[in-house]
């Protein structure tokens, strides 16, 4: 089984930008989007052999997730089951007979971290639901996590330290979501690998050099370590401010 997720940054923009040529060439059989920023009716796409599952935020114009799947899932869940984190469409979880899936988009702290307490407590309540969640099937979750979690994953580590995304809080709150029977993927098959990332500001020059954050992931229950075959990163395509990046696995 191929998943692929991807921050599209508004999914109307990224498909002027390439993503149905991208979507067509992997061939995934989910495919998972976050911050995509429209209402069903304002998505001029359709996937053949397909099913899809969109949980769009409230406010206009903001956040939300989307799948796409091949594989028809045994039930769908949409946000944590915490009213105050389900406003925001930031979770889509699908249940297949042998695990769960969790496509997720984690509140940005914002640049002068006036949202780095609510992240913490989003932190904890997300934990907790995916805890919950491996009492029944092991989990994979997959999309912007929104933090770098060691220096390896910045490019200039030192220069943003302290700064959204980069913070002591949020990358403890990693470490402890790792801790508690996770498993970073990409990091494991690669734990020395530098300069992969899959998040580059708009400013000029800093993609064409590679001066980027490793936020996106797929992540694992420790169980289905055996199952994972692959993890890739696909830095080459474009159409979004993040690339997207892909997980291959035997159910």
């Amino acid at each position: 089984m191929k998943i692929v997720s991807w921050n599209v940054a508004g999914f109307r923009a990224c498909l002027k930008k390439g993503f149905k040529e991208f979507f067509d060439e992997v061939d995934a059989d989910i495919f998972c989007l976050q911050e995509v920023k429209a209402l069903r009716r304002e998505i001029p796409f359709f996937a053949k052999d397909y099913m899809d599952f969109l949980n769009p935020a409230e406010k206009k114009g903001y956040s939300g997730t989307l799948i796409y799947t091949k594989k028809e899932p045994l039930s769908v869940m949409f946000g944590i089951g915490v009213d105050e984190h389900d406003h925001e469409g930031r979770v889509i979880t699908l249940e297949y007979p042998s695990f769960y899936l969790v496509n997720v988009y984690v509140p940005n702290a914002k640049r002068d971290l006036s949202r780095l307490d609510y992240r913490m407590k989003w932190e904890d309540d997300f934990r907790t639901y995916l805890k919950k969640l491996e009492e029944k099937h092991p989990v994979i979750i997959c999309g912007d996590f929104n933090v770098a979690h060691e220096e390896i994953d910045v490019k200039n580590a030192k220069e943003n330290k302290g700064c959204a995304g980069f913070t002591d809080e949020e990358r403890e709150k990693f470490a402890c979501l790792l801790q508690s029977g996770f498993t970073d993927t990409y990091r494991y098959f690669h734990p020395k690998e530098k300069d992969v990332y899959t998040w580059w500001s708009y400013v000029q020059g800093v993609r064409e050099n590679n001066i980027g954050w490793r936020i996106d992931y797929f992540l694992c229950s420790n169980c289905l370590l055996p199952q994972v075959k692959k993890t890739l990163v696909y830095q080459d395509v474009f159409g979004s401010d993040h690339c997207p990046i892909g997980l291959e696995f035997e159910e």
